[in-house]
């Protein structure tokens, strides 16, 4: 299944998957799934990074996919898989280098877990924020110091190279990266054609392995889907642990240990991500926006996204709404 944008791009925008010896097939498959969702806007195509095509996976198979390293030059969008852990090295093999020099100044690069150590031994991440798998940040801190690497985070857009966790986390990249070309509205009818979630809240945190919690215990999850309802609320810590039942002390650090940040922060971010949707779809002034979304004023609405997203308030109103009439 599909969703129509609703306008015919002159050319498809071509993304270019490299799939490199080791090639997790799960994630190398994540690409096709969810940007094909838009009919007519991506041409998504796979390339090896040597001529005869044929790719070994982490797997019992190989793959033979249907484009060489050639294909990089042609790419408006790469994006690197993970590969398995026992081919990672701090210097790429001379085939791989070659490739990757292939692609062509300002062509946005993405990467999947370990595909971050593919960018980082080309160069790509030095001096820049990055991340991936959480469980091997102190290697990739070993190996690669320049990197600035966050472990915290699901993904990282750092403009013209984005960086994402395990997994899962390459859907939430993708996803990203359909919401920024085409905007939410179309990104959330990605996610429903995928059965997976628009956004996924907190960081990596959640997802590393944490002592049971003790019998009795209870999560903010209940909590938290009650705040998403009462968002135009101040929110303070007390009534949102007492929503939850617990000690303020308690309520904090099982939200941390449950999302991978703080509830002040957690608020911050859909209050955020609200005010997006409603810059994009309504008429609604910057002073009322902020009003429903539970910022104290237009300002602080201001503040908040520009430093979420680095623009103001009718700065990206204009430009989603430029895309929208785009798309008449």
């Amino acid at each position: 299944m599909s969703v129509a944008i609703g306008f015919l791009p002159v050319r498809p925008h071509r993304v270019v998957v490299l799939a490199l010896d080791g090639v997790y097939p799960f994630e190398l498959g994540i690409p096709n799934r969810v940007f094909t969702c838009v009919p007519g806007a991506y041409d998504v195509v796979t390339c090896a990074a040597t001529e005869d095509r044929t790719v070994a996976t982490n797997a019992d198979f190989t793959v033979t996919v249907g484009h060489g390293p050639e294909a990089l030059e042609s790419a408006d969008t790469v994006v690197v898989p993970p590969y398995d852990m026992a081919r990672i090295a701090p210097e790429l093999p001379e085939p791989v280098a070659a490739a990757l020099a292939r692609i062509r100044p300002g062509t946005r690069i993405v990467s999947i877990c370990t595909g971050a150590f593919a960018l980082a031994a080309a160069g790509m991440l030095d001096g820049r924020p990055a991340t991936t798998h959480w469980a091997l940040a102190p290697r990739f801190r070993r190996m690669f110091p320049r990197v600035a690497l966050d472990p915290d985070v699901l993904f990282i857009d750092d403009g013209d190279v984005l960086t994402s966790a395990g997994a899962a986390s390459g859907v939430d990249v993708c996803l990203h990266v359909v919401r920024s070309d085409h905007g939410s509205a179309v990104a959330n009818s990605v996610a429903r054609q995928c059965v997976v979630p628009p956004w996924r809240e907190g960081g990596q945190a959640q997802y590393i392995d944490l002592p049971v919690p003790e019998e009795g215990a209870t999560g903010t999850a209940a909590t938290r889907a009650w705040a998403l309802e009462n968002l135009e609320r101040p929110l303070a810590l007390a009534e949102l642990a007492e929503h939850a039942r617990m000690s303020r002390r308690t309520f904090a650090r099982r939200f941390q240990e449950e999302t991978g940040t703080s509830p002040g922060r957690w608020l911050i971010q859909q209050r955020v991500r609200r005010a997006r949707d409603l810059l994009e779809t309504s008429e609604l002034s910057v002073d009322r926006i902020a009003a429903e979304v539970g910022f104290a004023t237009g300002t602080s609405l201001r503040q908040h996204l520009h430093a979420a997203i680095g623009v103001s308030p009718q700065a990206y109103r204009n430009t989603f709404r430029a895309t929208a009439a785009a798309r008449v």
